[in-house]
């Protein structure tokens, strides 16, 4: 499999929806991300912002911490972002402040994705690459807020 093919970007793709899957059995809007360097997983996340009462624990802005770390520097040019759900405005552009590498992401969010604001959130140099397992990143949020609406989830 090559760095950037299909079956490549499937694989990790499913990693990111594990974590959403994680995110959800905690309450948490199941949104999980992962950051790949060199064909390897350096950081999982999700969102945890009912955990830690913090708007801004996206599970883009854990795994940026947590990739950070991993690598010992700020910077991510040669990282690729996995995450089930486009990312917000507020993620993009720390996004761009990682000068990330790449960004793969599910589903679409019209809503509150950074695209309804700005493509430039992004460094210029981040290749974007949309729709991977798309149907399964959208599913689990429909099916999060319909029991959360249903009153099944708090």
């Amino acid at each position: 499999m090559t760095p950037n093919s299909p079956d490549v970007h499937h694989k990790f793709m499913k990693e990111a929806l594990k974590e959403a899957h994680a995110a959800a059995a905690k309450g948490e809007v199941p949104v999980g991300a992962i950051v790949v360097c060199q064909n390897r997983i350096i950081a999982r996340a999700y969102n945890l912002t009912e955990t830690l009462q913090d708007p801004t624990a996206h599970a883009e802005m854990q795994a940026i911490t947590s990739a950070t770390h991993a690598i010992g520097g700020k910077y991510l040019p040669d990282c690729t972002l996995y995450v089930t759900l486009e990312p917000c405005s507020m993620c993009a552009a720390a996004l761009r402040w990682a000068q990330l590498g790449q960004l793969v992401y599910g589903a679409s969010d019209p809503k509150q994705g950074y695209c309804t604001i700005s493509q430039k959130l992004l460094h210029p140099k981040t290749e974007v690459i949309a729709g991977i397992l798309e149907q399964e990143c959208a599913q689990i949020i429909k099916v999060f807020f319909a029991k959360k609406r249903e009153g099944t989830i708090r």
